[in-house]
C-alpha cells in the first residue's frame, strides 16, 4: 500500500497505554552468547492508546518516530535509541541538536507528506516504530497495516497539550526511561498548572489576537484548529473561520478581514512579513501594530508555537503568557527556557543563543 494515500486520516480516540511483562526480566550480569541471543528474543505485550495489543522487546534500545510530532517527543526521552528520523531537523538546529542526530538517516512520516520509505525503514532494523499524537479515526488499520509491512512491532501514545505529562509517563514505561519520563512529565505539568492558573486569573480578559502565517501574511491559526491550541487557551483568538483546517498553514483569509478583526495583538510565524509589517498598507492602521504589540514567533529547533503541535509548545506557554500577562506572571522566563533546552534537547543553551532565539518575540 502507498502511504501516500493516508494523509489526513484520522486515528483513533485514545485510551491508557498499560504495560505488562510477558516473559521474566533480562538477567544481569555476563551473559554468554546464549543468554544474550534469549534475552534479545524475550518480548512483552503492551495495550496502545488504540487499544491495540502489540507484542514488543522486553527491553527496547532502537526506535523510530512515525512523524515530526513523534520525534520531537520521542528525542526528548530517549535520542540515543533513534536509528532514523522522521524528518529533517530545521538549519536553527545546528549548536542545540548534536551531530551525531542531525546525520540520522530520514525515512519520511506516516501522516502529513505521507512520504515514508518502508523500506528504508526496515532495513535500519529497529525494534519499535512510535506513532505520537491527536487521535485519528484510522489508527488501528493504519498502524496494523505498518506492522505487518515492514514486520515491527508499531504502538500509538496519545498526546495533547494537556496530557502530556501522561504521554512521557507512558513512554517512560515503554521505553525503560521511567525516571527521565518522570522528569520531564513534571516539568510539563508545572509550567501547564501554572499557565492554567494565571489564565483563570485573567478571566474574561483575554487579549484579542491573531496568529498570522504565511508569506503575504494572509492565512490565520483558526479557532478550534488543532495547531491553534496554545492560541485558543492563552488568547481571545480572533480568527473565528467556517472551516477550521487542520493544516499547519492556517486557514487563507483577505486583507480586509485582518482588518476588521483588527486584534490588540499579533504573532506572526517565521518567513512571515514581520520584518516590513509597519511599511505595509492598511497593516500600518492595526491596532497592534500601531501600539507596537506584535512579535514573531522564535524558531529553534523548531517553531515554539507548533509546526509540529508537540512539546515545543510548551515553551509557549511560558513565553507567550508573560508577553500577554506579565502582571501575572512572577517566573524567570530565561532561566525555564533554558530548563526546557537542558531537559528536552540536552542543550545548554548560551546567553547568546537565547539573544538570538529571542530577538523579535520580547515587548519591550
Amino acid at each position: 500500500m502507498r502511504w501516500r494515500k493516508w494523509a489526513g486520516l484520522l486515528l483513533c480516540g485514545a485510551m491508557a497505554l498499560n504495560l505488562a511483562a510477558c516473559a521474566a526480566p533480562a538477567q544481569k550480569g555476563t551473559d554468554s552468547p546464549q543468554q544474550t541471543q534469549s534475552q534479545s528474543m524475550e518480548t512483552r505485550t503492551v495495550v496502545d492508546d488504540c487499544g491495540r495489543q502489540v507484542e514488543i522487546p522486553a527491553q527496547v534500545s532502537r526506535i523510530v518516530p512515525s512523524g515530526p510530532l513523534a520525534q520531537i517527543v520521542l528525542f526528548a526521552i530517549a535520542p540515543e535509541m533513534f536509528v532514523g528520523l522522521a524528518s529533517e531537523w530545521d538549519d536553527s538546529a545546528q549548536g542545540i541538536i548534536a551531530d551525531e542526530y542531525l546525520q540520522l538517516p530520514v525515512f519520511g512520516q506516516l501522516y502529513g507528506s505521507a512520504d515514508l520509505n518502508v523500506e528504508e525503514l526496515a532495513l535500519a532494523d529497529p525494534q519499535l516504530i512510535v506513532d505520537i499524537g491527536e487521535p485519528k479515526d484510522s489508527g488501528n488499520e493504519d498502524l496494523d497495516t505498518l506492522q505487518a509491512q515492514t514486520g515491527i512491532p508499531t504502538v500509538y501514545v496519545s498526546a495533547t497539550l494537556k496530557d502530556m505529562p501522561q504521554t512521557f509517563r507512558t513512554l517512560g514505561k515503554l521505553l525503560g526511561r521511567e525516571e527521565k519520563g518522570e522528569e520531564l512529565a513534571q516539568f510539563c505539568q508545572r509550567v501547564y498548572d501554572r499557565t492554567q492558573s494565571i489564565i483563570e486569573q485573567v478571566g474574561e480578559n483575554k487579549v484579542n489576537a491573531l496568529y498570522i502565517l504565511g508569506q503575504e501574511g494572509l492565512n490565520v491559526l483558526a479557532r478550534g484548529s488543532y495547531h491553534a491550541e496554545v492560541m485558543d487557551l492563552l488568547t481571545n483568538n480572533l480568527a473565528v473561520v467556517d472551516s477550521p483546517t487542520s493544516k499547519g498553514t492556517g486557514n487563507e483569509v483577505t486583507l480586509e478581514q485582518i482588518a476588521l478583526w483588527n486584534p490588540d495583538f499579533i504573532l506572526f510565524a517565521p518567513g512571515s512579513i514581520y520584518d516590513d509589517v509597519d511599511t505595509r498598507d492598511t497593516w500600518v492602521d492595526l491596532t497592534a501594530i500601531q501600539t507596537h504589540r506584535y512579535v514573531q514567533v522564535p524558531q529553534g529547533p523548531h517553531n515554539w508555537m507548533g509546526t509540529p503541535p508537540s512539546v515545543q509548545r510548551y515553551l509557549a506557554l511560558i513565553w507567550l503568557t508573560a508577553q500577554l500577562y506579565p502582571q501575572y506572571c512572577d517566573y524567570d522566563v530565561k532561566a525555564e527556557v533554558m530548563e526546557y533546552y537542558r531537559l528536552f534537547y540536552g542543550c545548554q543553551l548560551t546567553d547568546e543563543q537565547y539573544d538570538t532565539l529571542t530577538a523579535h518575540a520580547l515587548l519591550s
